[in-house]
C-alpha cells in the first residue's frame, strides 16, 4: 500500500515548475475521448471506499480508447454515483503514456479526467516519430488542443532548458 509521504513527494512534484516554458510539439493526444471508459490491468488492487480511492499496483495498464498509461503504481481517485466514475489518477514510477506515434515517459504524472489535462513530472521525454522533446514537466490540455513543456532544474537552482530535436521536411522540388 502507498504511504502518505509517496503523496505528498507526488503532490510536491507536480506543484514544482520552472520558468523557462516552450510549446510543445503538436500533440497526437488531439482528437482523444476523454469521455471514454478507463479499463486498468494491474498484479494488485486495494478499493478505499473511506477515501473515494483505488491503488493500483504492479505492471499497472490504464487504458481509455487509444490513450495508454503505464506505470509502477496508481492511485485513482473516484465518486461513487451508482457505480465509480473516476475523477483523477496518479502514476508513480516508470510511467510512460501512448497514443499513436506519440510516446512519454516520466517518474510521476497526473490525469485529471474532468479537466482533461494530463502532467507528467520528472525526465520527461516526448517522442513523436523521430522528434525527440526533453523536460522537467509536459502539460497536455486535451481540451485546448496544447502541450507545454518546462525545462528541468539546473544546477545552483537555476532554471534548466527544454531541449529537443525536429525533423526536417523534405524540400518540394
Amino acid at each position: 500500500m502507498l504511504r502518505n509521504t509517496t503523496m505528498l513527494a507526488l503532490v510536491a512534484a507536480l506543484a514544482l515548475g520552472g520558468s523557462v516554458a516552450a510549446l510543445a510539439q503538436g500533440s497526437g493526444l488531439n482528437g482523444h475521448d476523454s469521455k471514454a471508459p478507463v479499463d486498468f490491468d494491474a498484479d494488485h488492487m486495494d478499493l478505499l471506499d473511506k477515501q473515494q480511492r483505488v491503488l493500483l499496483s504492479g505492471s499497472v495498464v490504464i487504458k481509455q480508447g487509444d490513450l495508454k498509461l503505464q506505470a509502477d503504481r496508481t492511485i485513482v481517485d473516484y465518486i461513487d454515483q451508482g457505480g465509480i466514475k473516476a475523477q483523477r489518477i496518479d502514476a508513480l514510477g516508470h510511467v510512460r503514456v501512448t497514443r499513436g506515434s506519440e510516446n512519454a515517459t516520466a517518474d510521476v504524472a497526473n490525469y485529471d479526467l474532468n479537466k482533461r489535462i494530463i502532467t507528467l513530472v520528472g525526465n520527461v521525454v516526448l517522442q513523436r516519430d523521430k522528434d525527440i522533446t526533453r523536460g522537467n514537466r509536459l502539460v497536455i490540455d486535451l481540451a485546448a488542443h496544447h502541450s507545454g513543456f518546462v525545462g528541468a532544474a539546473g544546477k545552483a537552482g537555476a532554471a534548466g532548458r527544454v531541449t529537443g530535436s525536429f525533423s526536417v521536411a523534405e524540400s518540394k522540388k
